[in-house]
Formats: C-alpha cells, sequence, structure tokens
C-alpha cells in the first residue's frame, strides 16, 4: 500500500517519502480501516522530528487520525463491522492507504457529517473536551488559555461556550482575532497591545478566572498564572515556544495554584470506552448543531506529502491540513 514514511527522526519535508509498505492485517481485538482523509497535527510532525512524548519503531508511517471504511474486522471485535464508515485517533500510522487500530479507539460516523468534519473530529476537539473535564469547569466559570487560534484553542472555546463556560482566547495578532471572530469565538484578546492584561481584567469585571491553558510556556505560562484566579489551575498542554514554564513562586503561593500537566492522547487511552463515547457523542451533537466548526485549508493527496507538511503551509494555514491517499 502507498504510505507517507520515515526511517529516521528529522525535519518532515527532509525525511519524509511516499512508500510502498505492506497492508497491515488486523490483530484480533483490530479493525483495519481503508482511508478517506487523514488529518496532519503539530503532533504528528513532532513526532517525526522525535521530539514528542511518543517514538515510533522505524521504519514508520506518519499520522495518528483519520476517517474511512473499515474493510477487515478481527476475530474478537464485537461492535463494529466491515462496511462502516468510522474515525481514529490517538492511533498509528494513518498517512496509508490502510491502517489498523484497536476497536476501542475506533467510533462510527453519522451520514450527517461529511468526510472532512470526521477526519479531525476526534483527536483535537476530544483533546479540547477531555481539557474541560481535566479542569473540572462548570457553566458560569472563566477559563483562558494562549495559542488560542490553534485547533485545540478553537475547539475549547467552541465547546467550554456550548456548557455555559466563558474562555478569554488570548493570540498574538490581529489576523488570529480576525480567524477566531469569523467563527462566533469572543472575548479575544492580543497580547501586542499593550494593555492587554487590563483588557482581560476588564472583561471579568468583578469575577475571576478558574483554569488557564497555557500551550506556549516560557514567559507566557507567567502571563496566564498571574491572571488566574485564587485556587486557580494552570494546565500545561503544549511548549510552542520551546522554552521551559517561568512561574512567579509568589503567585503560586499566595493565588494557592495547581500546575497540572495534560496530555491528551495518553488520557484518551486510558480512558473507558463508553466515557470516550460520551464525549464523541457530544462532539458529533455539536458538529451537527453549528456549535463546533472545524475548517479545512486545504487537501493535498499523499503524493503531495512535502507541500502538505512544508513549514509555510502549517504556520500560515487557518484550518486543518488533510491528505488523501
Amino acid at each position: 500500500m502507498r504510505s507517507a514514511t520515515y526511517d529516521h527522526f528529522g525535519k518532515p519535508t527532509e525525511v519524509l517519502s511516499i512508500g510502498d509498505r505492506p497492508t497491515p492485517e488486523p490483530k484480533a481485538n483490530e479493525v483495519r480501516v481503508k482511508t478517506i482523509l487523514a488529518s496532519i497535527h503539530n503532533h504528528d510532525l513532532l513526532t517525526i522530528r522525535g521530539q514528542y512524548g511518543f517514538k515510533p519503531e522505524m521504519p514508520a508511517i506518519g499520522g495518528s487520525e483519520a476517517v474511512g471504511i473499515i474493510d477487515a474486522v478481527g476475530s474478537d471485535v464485537k461492535n463494529l463491522k466491515v462496511g462502516q464508515r468510522v474515525a481514529a485517533a490517538s492511533v498509528q500510522a494513518t498517512w496509508a492507504e490502510y491502517f489498523v487500530a484497536v476497536e476501542d479507539m475506533v467510533f462510527p460516523m453519522p451520514d450527517s457529517l461529511d468526510d472532512e468534519m470526521a477526519a479531525q473530529l476526534i483527536a483535537m476537539p476530544l483533546s479540547a473536551l477531555m481539557l474541560i473535564e481535566f479542569l473540572e469547569l462548570e457553566s458560569g466559570q472563566w477559563v483562558i488559555h494562549n495559542a488560542a487560534n490553534g485547533a485545540v484553542g478553537k475547539s475549547l472555546a467552541m465547546l467550554a461556550a456550548a456548557r455555559g463556560i466563558n474562555t478569554i482566547n488570548v493570540v498574538r495578532s490581529g489576523d488570529a482575532i480576525k480567524e477566531l471572530e469569523a467563527l462566533g469565538i469572543k472575548h479575544n484578546i492580543n497580547t501586542s497591545d499593550d494593555d492587554w492584561k487590563d483588557q482581560v481584567k476588564a472583561i471579568l469585571g468583578d469575577e475571576k478566572i478558574s483554569a488557564a491553558v497555557d500551550s506556549i510556556g516560557g514567559e507566557s505560562s507567567n502571563d496566564l498564572l498571574a491572571l488566574l484566579g485564587h485556587g486557580g489551575t494552570l494546565a500545561s498542554f503544549g511548549i510552542m515556544s520551546g522554552k521551559p514554564m517561568v512561574l512567579n513562586p509568589t503567585h503560586i503561593i499566595f493565588k494557592q495554584a495547581t500546575i497540572k500537566g495534560f496530555w491528551g492522547s495518553k488520557i484518551s487511552q486510558e480512558m473507558s470506552v463508553e466515557n470516550k463515547q460520551r464525549l464523541v457523542d457530544e462532539l458529533i451533537e455539536r458538529a451537527n448543531n453549528g456549535n463546533l466548526k472545524l475548517p479545512v485549508e486545504a487537501t493535498f493527496d499523499l503524493a503531495d506529502i512535502l507541500k502538505a507538511v512544508d513549514g509555510k503551509m502549517q504556520s500560515e494555514k487557518n484550518g486543518k491540513v488533510l491528505l488523501k491517499p
């Protein structure tokens, strides 16, 4: 089968190539899926660079999320059948014509969702929903997050709003503000404004921020911590700056703040099937009623993998980049 492979870690445009790999056979508890569309996520690119928490055996096939049609099932599979259209995330090797996945990581997709939505419904939106529950956020509370124009950031803002939770969405440019506004997302803050922290306080009024999500690291971590309310929680989600978190112990001590790490893929793999299905059902509902919008920037044929993972394409995109095997 045709697949996007690499045999050593490095820059995606330098180590990826199209190869012919054996079509995988499902184990007893697995299904094989013929790929329709696969997503390209930041963590996929970090994995190829060898900079992610998961490191595959070489040679490896890229990708971790896709939508497709089941074409084979293992002997122990009970709830899925050949011919079903399904989505899977937190799996491996989806940048190929076929991939295999454990039954518990695969979810049937209704006809009401198109392939473009189904191909990206699980990984980032599910991480956003898990974050909301990880932080124990309730209707009426406030959460602040940076890198809010990323896939998880957008999903977090939309899904939180659907649950009645207020978000303050921190970005670094006017273009990013427009990107959020186009999705109907409110309370967006541009850190290039000198008074951006005062703008946050003006939005809050007498209310406090219950939780913060940091995807950048460095000084940005402390910016969120400084705005966090007493007894709040700061979740470390990513490290886009490549720098260690800078945290003022005064804020930690006197706010009695809690600092926690969040790794969505690990939590997803350890979550019960029933609980994960509950969250996926919510995602499907939000997508169907328009509360969750997942724009697509471009769709590339698998043969054009180097164009799809190019740094300029990935840094300037306003939606998900998808692959069509």
